[in-house]
C-alpha cells in the first residue's frame, strides 16, 4: 500500500483564478488510486471548517489538517495539538491593540470577529463564504491552532513578522496572498502530520508520496519518498522536489499520477 498527499490550493484547485473544484480527470486518477489498493490524504493549512463539501465528500481516507496540528485517519482522529492559550492571548491583545484583522482557527471551526468586514470579503473572493465562520466566541474558551492575518499594507505584515521574532517556538509563512500571514506552531507541519499518518497506517516513508505547490509544503515534499511539486509552484519550492508535474490548471495532479505513481505513461 501506498500513501499519497494532496494540497488543495494551487495543487487541487485554484480559487484565485477561478478554478474552484476538482477536474474530472483529477478525480478519476485519485480514485484509480484508491482502486489500486492506495490511501489517498488531503494535506493543507486549511483547518476542518474550511473544507468544502467536494472535499469532504470525495471519499479521502483522512486528512492532515492546519499544516500539521491535526490528523484524521479514517475519521479517527491520531493527533491534535493546539498553541499555547497564553501565547494565543498575547497575540490576539497585540493585533487588537494595532487593529489588525485576524482569524482564530480552531478545531472544527474558525472564528472571525464581526466587524473584520475587510477580511470577510477577502475570504469570499477564494469562495470561503461568511458561514464558515463563528462571529461570537469567548477566546478564554478556544482551542487554537493557527491565526491568519490580513495586513493592509505590506508593512502591517513586516510588523507582524518583527513580533513574532521574540517568538521561537512560532513560525509564519504566506500562503494565498502577500497581504494574508499564517501564524503557526512550529513543531507542527506538514511533514510531521504526515509521518503520524504513515505511523498510524504502518506505511514506510518509501512508500509515500506529496503534491504541492506553497511554501508550506516545502517540508512535506522533502520528506515523502517522493515529493512532486506542481509546475505552478514557484523554484524554490521545486527544487525540494523529486519530480515535477504540470500545473494546476493542466491537470497537474492527474499526469503526475499516471507519470510517477501508477506508471501507465511514461515520464
Amino acid at each position: 500500500m501506498k500513501a499519497i498527499f494532496f494540497d488543495i490550493d494551487g495543487t487541487l484547485i485554484d480559487t484565485l483564478n477561478g478554478m474552484t473544484r476538482i477536474s474530472p480527470q483529477v478525480k478519476r486518477a485519485i480514485h484509480h488510486l484508491q482502486d489500486e489498493g492506495n490511501a489517498v490524504f488531503i494535506a493543507t493549512g486549511r483547518p476542518y471548517s474550511f473544507l468544502d463539501e467536494e472535499i469532504r465528500n470525495f471519499g479521502f481516507d483522512g486528512y492532515v489538517l492546519v499544516n500539521g496540528a491535526q490528523v484524521i485517519v479514517r475519521d479517527q482522529i491520531v493527533y491534535n495539538q493546539a498553541m499555547d492559550k497564553r501565547f494565543v492571548k498575547m497575540f490576539a491583545d497585540l493585533l487588537e491593540t494595532k487593529g489588525i484583522q485576524y482569524v482564530l482557527v480552531g478545531e472544527r471551526k474558525s472564528y472571525l470577529d464581526q466587524k473584520s468586514q475587510e477580511f470577510y470579503e477577502f475570504y469570499e473572493n477564494i469562495h470561503i463564504p461568511r458561514s464558515y465562520f463563528e462571529s461570537e466566541y469567548q477566546l478564554e474558551n478556544l482551542n487554537v491552532y493557527k491565526f491568519e492575518i490580513f495586513g493592509k499594507t505590506s508593512e502591517v505584515i513586516e510588523e507582524c513578522k518583527e513580533w513574532l521574532k521574540d517568538y521561537e517556538d512560532y513560525g509564519f509563512f504566506h500562503s494565498i496572498h502577500p497581504s494574508h500571514l499564517e501564524v503557526y506552531y512550529k513543531e507542527n507541519h506538514k511533514a510531521t502530520g504526515i509521518i503520524k499518518a504513515l505511523e498510524h497506517l504502518n506505511i514506510s516513508i518509501e512508500d509515500s508520496y506529496a503534491f504541492g505547490d506553497g511554501e508550506n509544503d516545502i517540508e512535506m515534499l522533502a520528506t515523502v519518498g517522493c515529493g512532486i511539486a506542481m509546475g505552478n509552484a514557484a523554484k524554490a519550492v521545486k527544487v525540494h522536489a523529486k519530480k515535477v508535474t504540470d500545473s494546476v490548471s493542466q491537470d497537474g495532479v492527474a499526469s503526475g499520477i499516471e507519470k510517477y505513481i501508477l506508471g501507465t505513461v511514461a515520464e
